[in-house]
């Protein structure tokens, strides 16, 4: 309990935190930018534009599909999935309805979901199989969703640039000149490469995509407990044999489970089970599980097998077991 409360306190003085931040060095740095979704500030110099993000997202997802078995063949199946994607995007922040947002359901048994920037999400097959109602779909994809308005990718590039962010500013206010430390900001915003690609998401951006999901799913008309169930499927599909939670970089579903009760017993306490909401089991029977029954199964895609992970924003949602 005592290390739950302490992570919360420590979500709760980030944002704090960057807006001292942005008060400080935004001003020398080109300023900061306010995220819609999670009323976050970040300093804007080397944050991803919205085109930039746009572009990433478009540009990675013909390899991504490509190397976890293609989108599930069937144009009614996929159409599915994406309608209940759909349904959650007017609900979110801001400039957000507008992304050219995409739903593609992977033909992978591989259990996983993960979202690129600009909007472009990902499912699995083999997570999907394992669901037994509309509102676990919306459940995960909200989760995605919110990965994508949070722009959890760009912070994550930010964040690997920060230490020699911090040096810049320091150099430069221990009097090194101006065009010194421009040049190692320079450096750091042209040198980072891909690297920031390949890093997983984190625990604090893992829970604040489990809030951000039950809030779109619930605004909707999906009863926000289809998220606390897919934790219970992540849970089972993830016991035995796994490291510490404080070796892992994601939360373990148990720790995410914690997390939902939370809200399930506050926020939502007035709308889950009642009828302002529905799960939809019938209709995802109707129109997800018979209809994939007749599809062939896929076969695993022999590079996603051996990485485990992709070189872009894998999701923790993706793999319990880490």
């Amino acid at each position: 309990m005592t290390q739950h409360c302490s992570s919360t306190m420590t979500r709760r003085l980030m944002p704090m935190l960057a807006c001292a931040l942005c008060a400080f060095v935004g001003p020398l740095l080109g300023g900061c930018t306010v995220n819609e979704a999670t009323g976050e500030s970040r300093l804007a110099i080397g944050y991803l534009s919205r085109g930039q993000q746009i572009a990433l997202g478009e540009e990675a997802m013909p390899q991504l599909t490509q190397e976890y078995g293609g989108s599930v063949p069937s144009p009614q199946i996929n159409a599915y999935v994406s309608e209940v994607g759909f349904n959650m995007v007017p609900f979110t922040e801001g400039e957000n309805p507008s992304l050219p947002w995409e739903f593609t359901l992977l033909d992978s048994p591989v259990i996983n979901a993960f979202a690129l920037p600009g909007g472009k999400v990902f499912m699995s097959r083999g997570l999907a199989e394992k669901m037994t109602s509309e509102a676990q779909l919306a459940g995960v994809l909200g989760h995605e969703i919110g990965h994508v308005t949070a722009e959890h990718v760009p912070e994550r590039i930010q964040t690997s640039m920060g230490t020699s962010l911090l040096a810049s500013v320091a150099s430069a206010a221990a009097g090194l000149g101006d065009s010194a430390a421009l040049q190692q900001l320079t450096d750091v915003v042209v040198g980072y490469g891909g690297q920031g690609y390949l890093l997983s998401f984190g625990r604090g951006q893992e829970l604040e995509a489990d809030m951000l999901g039950m809030r779109y799913m619930t605004r909707a008309g999906y009863d926000p407990v289809g998220q606390r169930q897919v934790m219970e499927i992540l849970a089972e599909a993830s016991s035995g044999g796994r490291k510490p939670e404080f070796l892992s970089t994601h939360p373990h579903p148990e720790s995410r489970i914690e997390q939902i009760d939370g809200l399930l017993s506050t926020e939502y306490a007035g709308i889950t089970g009642t009828n302002k909401v529905g799960q939809f089991e019938a209709r995802f029977r109707d129109r997800f599980l018979t209809p994939i029954a007749s599809v062939p199964a896929p076969q695993a895609s022999v590079e996603g097998e051996r990485r485990g992970v992709t070189a872009f924003a894998w999701c923790g949602i993706c793999n319990p077991a880490k």
